[in-house]
């Protein structure tokens, strides 16, 4: 994609020097000219009354009729699949029937075609499968190749990763290795009539939403970070097709060896797939009296988050922290202690069966999102919630 000026058509005006916040733009002998800096934002285009100003997307010559499919690529570890893999399926079926296509899931590892009935009972019509010793644990040195010639070779129309340690690193290698486009961290996956995938992401910390297209390249690849769509078990499914993948891993060069796995010290129960988190702010005040938000997740059996302040000024670990730059979750019930709300704390956890707000200042955006809000101090309001919940669970 390219801006071009059209010299012939210029007529001196300058407003587009002062619509560019790059300095792209130059100006000589009454005519406008681009420099090195241009990013082809595009935001020179509407103030050029004279049409001097375009964008041009150029062409691949590539024939996207031969292209067809939705893909997911599956994760999995040593508790199964994870369940961003059959978020993204479920979102990946939608995509299908817009587009009158199938959908596929390419399932790497080892001991994991076992793992086949649960993704066609979530909605896959085809897995395409490569189980080998090699592949047990995740290489970028084998993942990658392997799926670039897989695509290579059915060319799928879309390819979606989930936004995980893992996703963030296999995706980009893949893209730059096809040529085609990237975009990271999506929330919103719909198709447009002229069937381009468009990608919705938060831009700007989250204070816009930015929809992005990749119009000219195939296959269309996009991360989605877990927790943001639903998964879908299918009532009536039926066995798909398993396509298994051959391909020869002695011409690969594996660069790391993978000695151990040491689970992470701390919290026993991961944030993304908790069905109950009490999250605290930095209106706890301290790291030392986070010991109140720590025993009143203890009550209930759940998982503790944090925000963002609170991870930045040392009190808790970053795999705490909820929001834009931290985990997205969907718990059943999801408690803010003292956390105002900010829009990148919310588009971690707006998603939430229900929420509850804790808070002294009436306010406070959370309480915008929140099913139930309290106004209060929250050093004498959870104590009184903690020992009525003792009593209740005494009771059950």
């Amino acid at each position: 994609m390219s801006i071009y000026i059209d010299e012939t058509k210029c007529d001196g005006c300058q407003l587009c020097i002062s619509a560019c916040p790059y300095g792209a733009i130059d100006f000589a002998e009454n005519i406008a000219s681009l420099n090195d800096n241009c990013i082809f934002c595009g935001l020179c285009l509407p103030v050029c009354s004279n049409d001097a100003i375009t964008r041009k997307i150029k062409s691949t010559g590539m024939d996207f009729a031969n292209w067809k499919g939705i893909w997911v690529v599956a994760e999995q570890d040593r508790r199964g699949i994870k369940k961003v893999t059959l978020e993204l399926l479920g979102e990946a079926n939608k995509l299908a029937k817009a587009r009158n296509t199938h959908t596929a899931v390419v399932l790497l590892g080892w001991g994991v075609e076992q793992f086949a009935n649960l993704l066609f009972r979530h909605g896959a019509d085809k897995v395409y499968l490569m189980d080998d010793r090699r592949l047990e644990r995740f290489s970028l040195d084998y993942y990658s190749p392997l799926l670039v010639r897989t695509i290579q070779r059915y060319r799928p129309e879309i390819l979606l990763f989930g936004a995980t340690v893992n996703g963030r690193v296999l995706a980009p290698s893949v893209a730059v290795k096809l040529g085609t486009g990237l975009t990271a961290d999506c929330t919103e996956l719909s198709i447009t009539p002229e069937g381009h995938l468009k990608q919705t992401r938060p831009a700007f910390g989250g204070n816009i939403m930015a929809s992005i297209l990749c119009a000219s390249t195939r296959p269309q690849m996009a991360t989605v970070r877990p927790n943001v769509m639903d998964k879908e078990e299918m009532e009536d499914w039926s066995r798909g097709e398993i396509i298994r993948l051959e391909w020869d891993l002695s011409e690969f060069k594996n660069r790391v060896e993978q000695i151990d796995f040491i689970e992470a010290e701390g919290e026993k129960i991961d944030l993304e797939n908790a069905e109950i988190i009490v999250s605290g702010g930095f209106g706890i005040g301290s790291a030392e009296k986070f010991y109140l938000i720590e025993e009143f997740a203890e009550v209930l059996g759940a998982a503790v988050g944090c925000s963002r302040k609170v991870v930045d000024s040392g009190w808790k670990p970053h795999d705490r922290q909820v929001g834009q730059t931290g985990k997205t979750v969907k718990p059943r019930l999801y408690i803010a202690c003292g956390i105002s709300g900010a829009i990148q704390h919310q588009m971690g956890m707006k998603k939430s069966d229900k929420i509850i707000a804790i808070n002294s200042d009436p306010k406070a955006p959370i309480f915008n999102i929140a099913d139930y809000g309290i106004v209060g101090d929250l050093f004498e309001v959870i104590p009184v919630l903690k020992e009525r919940l003792k009593r209740y669970v005494k009771r059950a």
